[in-house]
């Protein structure tokens, strides 16, 4: 489909913007612009079209036919855009700006603060951002420049480094072994509290995996927070797994029936190809390699 020769990104990217959110209002919101520049752009890519791109409804705004026929050119154009920033961005040539780095939410609260406080110490040219999430931010479309994950990503043509294996433990507080007794050996488990995952699966799973025949009923308190997670476990609420890395200095807190081998898990560093040996990208990977080295089995 030929573009018309005065058509303005920016008026498709408002356009796209409009049509994935459903409203102004809503575009508005996830695109950080203002309402009335999203409306004008949207009606100056309508005048560049000669036509209608959105029929009004009582929740909103729906693509026209026609519009809906563009889409995926803008999205195709969005995408290029993408991928030319990740281009522009990895030659820049000095250590000085900013490196986005995604983490999940428990590695952000509990193992990253020390080690980007020495990153600023050692390199206070670079500013960071962190993007404390559990979900899988897309570094092809430069929504970080290095992700810290527990599972060995999945995105294609990314450059990824296994740095080693964090373990795990079983622990509990002070204050509930002191009320409740420790467990001797495993099968004593039974007779204790446990904090659990309210729906995701992978705790029931991996006992089942180690010879308990669990179910949700047998976990007293449950979470899918792993920051609560770990919160609930130190203040007493029952028998729960750690990463040794952080319940080891957790205070009031004791490992339990240590020979028990449970699963590990796996750390990898991961960034876009584009990206990778720019400077301070390069900066912050290598200094994040040697601080979490040291936590690794």
């Amino acid at each position: 489909m030929d573009m018309p020769d005065d058509l303005d990104w920016a008026h498709m990217r408002a356009v796209l913007a409009v049509a994935e959110a459903g409203s102004l209002s809503a575009a508005a919101r996830q695109s950080g612009q203002s309402q009335p520049t999203l409306g004008r752009h949207v009606r100056a890519a309508e005048d560049a079209f000669g036509q209608p791109l959105f029929q009004r409804h009582q929740r909103g705004l729906s693509p026209t036919s026609f519009c809906e026929r563009i889409l995926p050119f803008a999205r195709e154009m969005r995408d290029n855009m993408r991928r030319l920033s990740l281009v522009a961005a990895g030659q820049q040539p000095t250590l000085a700006g900013r490196v986005r780095l995604t983490a999940s939410i428990f590695v952000t609260t509990h193992i990253l603060p020390p080690i980007l406080a020495r990153i600023r110490e050692e390199y206070p040219q670079i500013k960071l951002d962190v993007v404390a999430s559990d979900t899988t931010e897309n570094l092809l479309f430069h929504e970080a420049d290095i992700a810290l994950r527990m599972y060995r990503p999945n995105q294609l043509d990314m450059i990824t480094r296994h740095l080693g294996d964090l373990p795990l433990g079983l622990y509990a507080a002070d204050s509930y072994l002191a009320t409740n007794g420790t467990p001797a050996k495993p099968e004593d488990i039974y007779d204790h509290a446990m904090v659990g995952y309210d729906r995701n699966d992978q705790i029931i799973l991996g006992m089942r995996h180690l010879g308990f025949n669990v179910d949700r009923d047998f976990f007293v308190t449950c979470t899918d927070n792993q920051v609560a997670y770990w919160n609930f476990v130190a203040a007493g609420c029952g028998i729960g797994i750690g990463q040794c890395a952080v319940a080891d200095r957790t205070p009031g807190v004791s490992r339990i029936l240590p020979d028990m081998r449970l699963p590990v898990l796996p750390v990898w560093l991961t960034a876009h190809p584009a990206l990778r040996h720019q400077p301070r990208i390069d900066a912050v990977w290598r200094a994040l390699h040697r601080a979490i080295a040291p936590l690794l089995s």
